[in-house]
């Protein structure tokens, strides 16, 4: 019983350090592929956590940009810092190594969306928006006639989000 604490005391703590190490807000869905990739908690015990780790005030569901983002709060950073040597080193190291190489891509989700909701019965709305340090680059939504061409847009803007965005701008620039 007292190893199951332990554990979960660890595993909590693990979840903030993620949190603090990233240094920007995520989705929830980002901090699960982390833990996920790294084979740290299982899905159903991770859910548990965040939602335990948010009833206590440690990590924060913030709105940003209409999204829900996961950080970690200061109640929870000074947790963290009083209770930080209960990490293994090596999950430090892991989440570390997989933070470098990964960042990027994090960002790049965090600065790009795609979605689409369903307008009314015959078609979809799409709404791609690119962002960079909080500020809109561009906030596209259409109209389209089908679930299909909603998720194939969806995946191109994600794919090739900077070559649409400068395609775009320069149709609307030039004379």
């Amino acid at each position: 019983m007292f190893d199951d604490t332990l554990e979960l005391a660890e595993n909590k703590l693990l979840l903030m350090y993620i949190l603090k190490q990233i240094k920007l807000p995520i989705s929830k869905n980002q901090l699960t592929e982390i833990v996920l990739k790294n084979n740290l908690i299982n899905y159903f015990t991770l859910q548990e956590y965040i939602s335990a780790l948010i009833a206590a005030n440690f990590i924060s569901y913030n709105d940003i940009n209409g999204k829900h983002r996961l950080n970690i709060t200061s109640k929870g950073d000074k947790i963290l810092s009083m209770f930080s040597n209960r990490l293994s080193d090596a999950k430090k190291e892991l989440i570390d190594s997989y933070l470098k190489s990964n960042i990027l891509n994090i960002k790049k989700e965090i600065s790009l969306t795609a979605d689409y909701t369903l307008a009314n019965n015959d078609s979809f709305t799409v709404n791609l928006k690119a962002t960079e340090n909080d500020i809109t680059l561009i906030d596209l939504k259409l109209n389209v006639v089908s679930n299909k061409q909603a998720k194939d847009l969806c995946v191109k803007w994600k794919n090739n989000s900077s070559e649409l965005y400068t395609k775009i701008m320069k149709v609307l620039i030039e004379d």
